[in-house]
């Protein structure tokens, strides 16, 4: 016999026989937000001075520029040893130059004692030398780098603030091109490094900026990312990056985008959610979710707005999972998040589809493990809305469809008023779909509402659906046929 506890949809506490299912939506899950990072996030920053913005397509095969010499002429005190550095800073953005200059004989260590020393240009320039190699394409490049970070996190405590962004670029840069490079780091105290640096400069934009961007970069580990996320957790980095989530209209978005992708990049590691739920992040994220949908509602076009959506709506989404279901109604208060997502929804569905499908992973997993967001939905008058949108490919109905079973997985009440609201009539047209997995999730919705109420049996047979099923049951897929002729033999026929 077909039982309620069997549906496939469900991916929320009410039933331990659907684990199967969620393990295959959080794979598909996994590999589209992987994809999706992988094409939108910056891997390096390049951090030109205001004085060098209009100087970089320069002659560096030019005999002024040769590293060699400027490397020379650099080992011996001299009067234009700032304009040397000058040089050798602008030769180093030409990749085949920044090879040649490391497989040179103690030339980062010249470097290094460049920024050690007592001049302050200099220091400046050997940052900005660094900074350079540490943009490079090369792997062997970055690790000839490693004697001088503990300088560069030292540096970080300092009160010039573009002295800081470079450190802070410079050793964000470095992280992507080696693990083993993240690990000295670690060791280095780069953790409460960034921390100290974080609280000390939450009121300069810039910084907080180079500060999150340099976590983020340390975050996106292969290896041992428990150990990083763990090290993050301990230390004061997260309630500081809530701290500072607060976008300011006099600034750019940029500070809050980099510190939300860093929260993203814990939570979505499951290291200890929990901490992060105890620092109230999914409260905070969800709040912020609500008044970025408001903004977007009254005509901002801020192009940040929606880079900033993306790293929180997989927060919420992420810690939606984590959260314990009697804790749940004090983590999230605000209804209005169901309008703000189906706003989103219905906003980027044509532009930019793979924003449209976060949304609707959160609107699944609140749905999921919300009644009341289910009754939100019903309330605010969403699902005639949502309807629309089963006509919609590429995974976008499935999910739809998901939101809509999670509601009538509910009971009797939301099923009677799903079907005022017309629910039966769509099913009608999703049972006709070529996509087995939408006919089957349709079919479970279907028994869903026939169980709960004999209007719906009454209404499906009124608008001629029978022939629909009676088709299924002749489907090469066994699943379907079984469904297709329980419905029929115990349910509509009977």
């Amino acid at each position: 016999m077909w039982r309620l506890t069997k549906v496939r949809h469900k991916s929320g506490r009410l039933g331990g026989t659907l684990e199967e299912f969620k393990l295959k939506r959080r794979e598909q899950e996994r590999a589209l937000r992987q994809a999706r990072k992988d094409n939108q996030l910056v891997s390096k920053r390049l951090l030109l001075s205001e004085d060098e913005e209009h100087e970089v397509n320069m002659d560096t095969n030019s005999a002024e520029l040769d590293v060699v010499s400027l490397l020379h002429k650099l080992q011996h005190s001299n009067p234009e040893r700032e304009f040397h550095m000058r040089m050798l800073s602008k030769a180093l953005r030409d990749p085949s130059m920044q090879r040649c200059f490391v497989k040179q004989e103690n030339s980062v260590h010249l470097l290094v004692g460049f920024l050690s020393g007592s001049d302050a240009q200099c220091r400046l320039q050997s940052v900005r030398c660094l900074h350079e190699l540490s943009h490079s394409p090369h792997p062997n490049v970055a690790p000839a780098c490693l004697p001088a970070t503990p300088y560069l996190l030292t540096y970080l405590s300092g009160q010039s603030t573009k002295f800081t962004e470079l450190c802070l670029y410079t050793l964000g840069n470095l992280c992507p091109d080696n693990d083993v490079i993240k690990g000295k780091l670690l060791a280095q105290g780069i953790v409460p490094a960034l921390a100290t640096c974080l609280e000390n400069q939450r009121h300069n934009p810039a910084v907080v900026e180079a500060v999150a961007f340099t976590l983020s970069q340390l975050l996106q580990t292969k290896d041992e990312a428990a150990k990083t996320v763990s090290m993050v957790l301990t230390s004061r980095l997260p309630s500081l990056l809530l701290s500072v989530l607060n976008p300011d209209p006099e600034f750019s978005l940029g500070p809050a985008i980099e510190c939300a992708w860093c929260l993203h990049y814990i939570a979505c590691s499951s290291v200890d959610n929990t901490a992060l739920l105890t620092h109230g992040t999914l409260t905070h994220c969800s709040s912020l979710l609500v008044k970025l949908g408001e903004a977007v509602g009254d005509g901002n076009k801020d192009e940040g707005l929606e880079l900033l959506f993306c790293p929180l709506l997989r927060i919420v989404g992420n810690l939606l999972s984590s959260c314990p279901a009697e804790e749940l109604a004090t983590q999230l208060t605000d209804s209005r998040l169901v309008v703000t997502l189906c706003s989103m929804v219905q906003s980027t569905i044509q532009t930019r589809p793979s924003l449209a499908r976060e949304s609707l992973w959160v609107l699944n997993n609140l749905t999921a493990y919300s009644a009341d967001f289910c009754s939100a939905l019903l309330t605010h008058n969403l699902v005639p809305g949502l309807l629309q949108l089963l006509s919609f490919s590429q995974g976008i109905n499935t999910m739809v469809l998901g939101v809509l079973a999670n509601t009538a997985f509910r009971g009797e009440e939301f099923c009677v008023t799903l079907t005022q609201l017309g629910l039966l009539t769509a099913l009608s047209a999703t049972l006709k779909m070529t996509d087995q997995e939408m006919v089957s999730l349709s079919l479970d919705v279907l028994f869903m509402l026939v169980v709960a109420t004999p209007q719906a049996a009454e209404e499906f047979i009124r608008i001629s659906c029978l022939s629909t099923l009676e088709a299924l049951q002749y489907n090469s897929d066994g699943g379907m046929r079984r469904k297709a002729t329980y419905l029929l033999e115990h349910h509509l026929l009977s």
